[in-house]
């Protein structure tokens, strides 16, 4: 074998020359291809998934299922403003009032400033 054939030849060390880098070229140039968050999200709203319906079994996207829970539970217990105004309107009756209690009134204080008649020590 001449040197040039034995120079070339695939060997340990040696890859064959058309699998080589090129001259000012190494690596992987493009890099590891990232996943899409919008694309993963898609992917996985698409799933097919068993529910029963009415006694009924079939199959409907995640997608469907998701809007479907999110409709039913907010038809069922409204907003949690309309909550906290429901328990708040019945702890008003339970107390019996219009829910305008006063605030006690200490008797060292009035007005929200001490009285004069009392002494203050130096």
């Amino acid at each position: 074998m001449s040197d040039t054939a034995r120079e070339y030849a695939p060997n340990y060390r040696q890859p064959p020359l058309h699998t080589r880098f090129r001259k000012g070229q190494s690596g992987n140039p493009r890099g590891r291809p990232r996943e899409n968050l919008a694309a993963l999200l898609a992917a996985a709203l698409n799933e097919k998934v068993t529910v029963t319906e009415n006694g009924e079994r079939g199959q409907i996207t995640k997608r469907e299922a998701v809007i479907a829970q999110l409709v039913n539970k907010s038809a069922a217990a409204g907003t949690a403003r309309d909550q906290d105004a429901d328990r708040h309107a019945a702890r008003r009756r339970k107390e019996g009032g219009a829910g305008t209690r006063e605030k006690p009134v200490r008797p060292d204080r009035q007005g929200g400033r001490a009285r004069a008649d009392r002494e203050v020590a130096p």
